[in-house]
C-alpha cells in the first residue's frame, strides 16, 4: 500500500451506474481531516450531508458563510453532534443514509472532552447512522491507541470496540501523524532559533497529508479489502525521528542545525505535583493529562507496535500517498502555516515554542 493504484480525478464515480447517489453523512466535517475528506467524497460522486455548528474551528472563529465556502457542494445542516435529540433530529432528519464518516475528536485531549467527543458522541453517531440504515461506518481513530495510556486513547479504544461489535460493516483508520503534528516549529527554524527536543529523540513517525489521508479513508468505502478490518497507515518515504524531522528541516531553511533537548524526567516532575492540586482543585486533574500527553508523544513512536516484541515497526507501518513531508515543509516555509493552524493540539510544540523564546 506505497501509493494510490489511481488518483481520485482518474477514478469512475463511485455512483457510476447506479440509480441513485450514495449517501454519506459525515461527522467532524470541519476539523483537519474531516473537511478533505468531505470534498473527497464529493469529488467522487457521493451525496455529502455534514452535520457543523455554527462556529466551529479553531476558536470557534469559523462561521456558517465560511464553512459554506469551505464545503461547498456538500449539504450543510446546523446541529450538535454531542446532543443526541440534535444530531437525529438536525442532523439525520429522518433521512436514510448508506455510510457514516466520523472524523470526531476532542480538541484538547482533556479528560472529560475525550469521553464526551471520543466515546460518547461517536458512540450516539454510530446508533443513529445505525437507525437511518446505514450499512458501512468508517472511523477515523489514532495508531497511537495501540499502547493506551492517556484517557483519549482510552475513549478511542472503547469506541473502536463497541463499532466492531456493532456488526455494521466498518473501516477503523488509525494514521500514524498529521502533516500539522510536526509542524509546530517551522516558524522557529526559519527564525534561526534551535530545534527543541524532549529526551533522546528517538520516538519516530511517517505523517501523512489531509489530503493523501481523506483519499485513503474514501477508498474505505469502495474497496472490500479495507473494510472490517483496522487500518494504520502513514505517508510516503521512511519514518523520520524528530531530530532527522529537525535536520530536514534546518536544511530546507537554509540555517544552521542547532538542538536544544529537554528532558523528559521534566514530565515526571510536574506530573505528580498537578495530580496532587487536582485532589483539591479539580480543573489541575486536564494539567496533569495535559503533561503526560506531552510525555507520550515525546517517548513514544507513532508506528505499528509489534504485540510479540514491544517495539515499533517501521517497516510493517503502510505507507499511502503521495505527498512527502519535505514537500509539506518546503510550502510552509515559503507560505506559512494558513490551513495548518495548531489550535488546542498545541500544547506540546507551544512549550518548545515557550522555551526558543
Amino acid at each position: 500500500m506505497t501509493t494510490p493504484s489511481q488518483s481520485a480525478s482518474s477514478r469512475p464515480p463511485a455512483n457510476a451506474g447506479q440509480g441513485r447517489r450514495k449517501r454519506v453523512f459525515v461527522a467532524g466535517a470541519t476539523g483537519y481531516i474531516g473537511r478533505y475528506v468531505a470534498r473527497e467524497l464529493l469529488s467522487r460522486g457521493y451525496e455529502v450531508v455534514c452535520l457543523v455548528r455554527k462556529h466551529s474551528g479553531v476558536g470557534a472563529n469559523t462561521g456558517p458563510e465560511q464553512v459554506q465556502r469551505q464545503l461547498e457542494g456538500c449539504k450543510l445542516r446546523f446541529g450538535d453532534v454531542t446532543d443526541k435529540q440534535s444530531l437525529v433530529e438536525d442532523g439525520f432528519c429522518g433521512e436514510r443514509f448508506d455510510a457514516i464518516v466520523c472524523c470526531l475528536a476532542s480538541r484538547s485531549g482533556g479528560i472529560k472532552d475525550s469521553w464526551r467527543i471520543d466515546y460518547q458522541a461517536s458512540k450516539q453517531l454510530l446508533d443513529a447512522g445505525l437507525a437511518a440504515g446505514a450499512v458501512h461506518f468508517l472511523l477515523l481513530s489514532a495508531i497511537c491507541v495501540q499502547k493506551p495510556r492517556l484517557e483519549f486513547q482510552r475513549a478511542k479504544l472503547r469506541m473502536e470496540r463497541e463499532l466492531i461489535a456493532s456488526g455494521v460493516t466498518y473501516s477503523i483508520v488509525r494514521p500514524t501523524a498529521f502533516f500539522k503534528s510536526v509542524a509546530g516549529q517551522v516558524q522557529s527554524v526559519k527564525s534561526g532559533r534551535p530545534y527543541m527536543m524532549f529526551g533522546g529523540s528517538d520516538a519516530a513517525c511517517k505523517p501523512i497529508s489531509e489530503a493523501d489521508l481523506a483519499e485513503f479513508m474514501a477508498n474505505c468505502l469502495e474497496d472490500p479489502d479495507l473494510q472490517n478490518s483496522i487500518l494504520p497507515v502513514g505517508g510516503p518515504g521512511e519514518a523520520l525521528t524528530a531530530r532527522e524531522r529537525g535536520e530536514l528541516l534546518f536544511e530546507l531553511a537554509r540555517q544552521k542545525p542547532k538542538f536544544r533537548k529537554i528532558p523528559v524526567a521534566i514530565f515526571s516532575a510536574i506530573i505528580p505535583l498537578l495530580d496532587g492540586l487536582a485532589l483539591l482543585l479539580p480543573r489541575f486533574a486536564d494539567k496533569a493529562e495535559f503533561a503526560r500527553i506531552g510525555r507520550y508523544y515525546a517517548t513514544e513512536s507513532m508506528l505499528v507496535l509489534d504485540a510479540e516484541s514491544g517495539l515499533y515497526d517501521a517497516e510493517a507501518t503502510p505507507s499511502y500517498g503521495r505527498q512527502t513531508l519535505r514537500e509539506f515543509y518546503e510550502r510552509v516555509l515559503e507560505q506559512g502555516m494558513t490551513g495548518q493552524e495548531l489550535g488546542d493540539h498545541s500544547l506540546f510544540n507551544s512549550t518548545a515554542s515557550a522555551k526558543n523564546s
